[in-house]
C-alpha cells in the first residue's frame, strides 16, 4: 500500500507546499510535539485575578513610577 500523500509515512517531496517548495506545516503534529497553542491572553495582558487590564493602565502605571527627576 502506498503511503498516503501529506500522512506520517509520506516523503519529504510529497509533504512539500506546491507552490512554495517549502515543507507543509502539520499543526496536529505541531501541537502533539509542542503542546496546546498559546492563549489569546498572556499573563502579562491580565491581572493576577485573570481581569484583563485596558490598554492604559500599564503606561500610567509606569509614568507613576518615573523618578522626579526624569520627568
Amino acid at each position: 500500500m502506498p503511503p498516503e500523500e501529506n500522512g506520517p509515512g509520506a516523503t519529504t517531496e510529497a509533504r512539500r507546499s506546491p507552490s512554495s517548495g517549502r515543507p507543509r506545516i502539520d499543526r496536529a503534529r505541531l501541537d502533539a510535539v509542542f503542546g496546546a497553542i498559546l492563549p489569546e491572553q498572556t499573563s502579562d495582558e491580565s491581572s493576577p485575578d485573570g481581569v484583563p487590564v485596558s490598554d492604559g493602565g500599564q503606561d500610567e502605571w509606569l509614568r507613576r513610577q518615573v523618578p522626579p527627576h526624569h520627568g
